[in-house]
């Protein structure tokens, strides 16, 4: 499973909408919405703090590892 793939399953898993995940990450919620349609990519900064929201590894994130935790 792709980045993508993984962001837009985690935000929906917890529940929360992109407009929540921009305003905790500081970015626009455009930018959420093209990291989840695979047209950009989070910095490290950004990844990590991800994985962070989410309780997941930044392994897991990017499809790396299937283990979630």
């Amino acid at each position: 499973m792709k980045f993508a793939e993984r962001l837009k399953e985690q935000r929906l898993k917890n529940g929360y909408n992109q407009a929540y995940v921009a305003k905790y990450m500081q970015v626009s919620q455009v930018s959420v919405s093209n990291w989840e349609r695979g047209v950009k990519e989070p910095n490290y900064q950004a990844l990590i703090d991800l994985s962070n929201l989410f309780g997941k590894t930044t392994d897991y994130m990017l499809g790396k590892d299937d283990k979630e935790n």
